[in-house]
């Protein structure tokens, strides 16, 4: 099959959450059969393909998703400054103040250098409107007219030296509010330019940026009233021109929409608290600004959580089914639509995604999301998705990381496993019906491969493999658990926070059960893949 043939069809094929694959065995004697052996290379990912998230407002401080926990125990009192750090027209309930992130402390620089090497994006909503003062070492001052927040020099040098120590990348964007613009309303590198050169100075480099954080919905990010696809095409002309001369290597990503693909839980019906106020399409903004980026960004939430639409279900069983599972392929399908139509050829990157936008769902922070989690890697490299970067490392209840102990969450550990085994090189598992599978060559064994299966039923389901492995099989006592095992035990940091081993328990060739609602990875080190030499 001719390569671009192919990969539509790969396009047309992971659909409903279920990877599909040409080289499909059947089951006999009621288990899917595969081969490693015998899997077939349909693709390749950035070795920074699993990456992460650090919003903005949590290197300056400010008001971020307000954490469950406190929304139960008691609202805090709404600011009645209306120029506060939080995005345009949300309700201040919904955010509770965070002090700045130390991005110093040793555990957290420790757990997020075992996930490297990674892409760290330092941006969010709240960046769009922060001011930087690259000469402020202590606290920030109050934020000049037509900003909302403020980064100091001290702050923005904890993220470079965090990005090098954890053995990362760093991802961007910059300020695009009113104060970073001239008197015809056009933006200005003004502000970018000081981030660039400080950034230099202190040792660093940004790998990649985008001009700003989801322009789908610029109003919400502080741009001027009436901002369109029109202004925006204008602003990135500009954004272009200085990245090339001044921060030349960086790459230049967008347009980094969001909320397309799949309607939102109660955000198409009105009834969620979040606001949507003037929506720029996506179709739109690359029509307007043609083909002038290095690569295709776009962001990916599945719905909007409990805390923006208290009326969304909290079935946990729901979060297992075909159609939640699914909807990051279709975001992926939506937006690679749009990248082969009017970017035909670059990259994709998803440089934002999360369960579920407005800091997550209860159970985003509980055994359950593993299932959604490693599904959307797996169906994204299968779609040749480069990077896929998680909201967030450690904010709100979607982070991969408790935001105040740093203890890691089920999510951490899945993403763990995900890199000490799957390598850059995709392969085509089979179909499983039943069973979400996965594969990919195992990461420093040459000929070696990584095998996922995902099974989200309440029953046991086998697999037939006809060589020796071992496995690592996530389970917990509950879908909302906080915590998960790996082969029956309980993965936490021991004395000095040291990360368990992590050894999986080899299997012979023949029979492999996978547990009900279960996450299995298996590697298979001597399975003499020529794909993966």
């Amino acid at each position: 099959m001719h390569k671009t043939t192919k990969v539509a069809a790969i396009w047309m094929v992971v659909s409903a959450g279920v990877a599909v694959g040409q080289n499909a065995a059947p089951k006999q004697n009621g288990a899917v059969k595969v081969d490693p052996a015998k899997m077939a290379r349909i693709g390749s990912v950035d070795e920074r393909f699993q990456s992460y998230n650090i919003e903005m407002v949590e290197v300056t401080g400010g008001r971020f998703w307000k954490p469950y926990a406190s929304v139960d125990a008691a609202k805090e009192k709404a600011p009645k400054d209306s120029n506060a750090n939080q995005p345009a027209g949300m309700d201040p309930s919904l955010y509770e103040y965070r002090p700045p992130i130390d991005l110093s402390n040793a555990r957290l620089r420790k757990l997020a250098a075992a996930l490297g090497p990674m892409y760290v994006r330092v941006s969010g909503t709240w960046a769009n409107s922060t001011y930087f003062d690259p000469h402020a070492q202590g606290e920030a001052g109050a934020a000049p007219e037509g900003f909302k927040g403020v980064l100091t020099g001290k702050e923005w040098k904890g993220v470079v030296d965090f990005v090098k120590a954890s053995n990362a990348q760093l991802v961007t964007s910059f300020a695009t509010s009113v104060g970073t613009r001239d008197s015809a309303g056009v933006w200005t590198p003004k502000e970018a330019e000081k981030l660039v050169e400080f950034t230099k100075s202190a040792g660093g480099h940004i790998a990649a940026a985008e001009l700003m954080n989801e322009p789908t919905f610029a109003a919400i990010g502080g741009a001027p009233k009436g901002y369109d696809a029109a202004a925006f095409a204008r602003d990135v002309v500009v954004f272009r021109t200085f990245a090339k001369k001044d921060a030349p290597g960086m790459l230049v990503l967008g347009p980094g929409g969001v909320t397309e693909g799949v309607p939102l839980l109660g955000m198409e019906s009105g009834q969620a608290a979040m606001p949507m106020p003037n929506m720029l399409a996506s179709a739109d903004l690359l029509k307007a600004t043609g083909p002038v980026f290095d690569a295709f960004s776009y962001h990916s939430y599945a719905s909007v959580s409990t805390r923006c639409n208290p009326k969304k279900s909290t079935d946990l069983m729901a979060a297992l089914s075909e159609d939640a599972l699914g909807r990051a392929t279709r975001i992926a399908q939506f937006y690679g639509g749009l990248r082969d139509t009017y970017e035909p050829g670059k990259p994709m990157w998803n440089t934002e995604t999360a369960e579920a936008a407005c800091g997550g769902d209860r159970w985003a922070a509980q055994f359950v999301d593993i299932f959604r989690y490693l599904g959307q890697l797996g169906d994204l490299a299968r779609l040749g998705v480069q990077v896929n970067m998680y909201n967030t490392l450690a904010a709100s209840d979607y982070g991969l990381l408790d935001e105040k102990s740093y203890a890691p969450r089920p999510n951490y550990w899945a993403a763990l496993l995900w890199h000490r085994l799957m390598g850059a090189t995709v392969l085509d598992a089979g179909e499983a019906k039943g069973l979400r599978v996965y594969a990919q060559c195992l990461r420093e064994h040459p000929g070696g491969v990584a095998m996922l299966a995902i099974n989200t039923r309440r029953e046991a389901q086998e697999i037939d493999v006809p060589m020796e492995g071992v496995r690592y099989t996530l389970t917990a006592k509950a879908l909302d658990d906080g915590l998960v095992m790996l082969n029956g035990m309980t993965l936490e940091l021991s004395s000095g926070d040291a990360l368990p081993a992590m050894d999986g328990a080899a299997f012979k060739a023949g029979r492999l059960t996978l547990e009900p609602e279960s996450i299995t990875f298996a590697a298979f080190a001597r399975a003499g893949n020529g794909s993966c030499q």
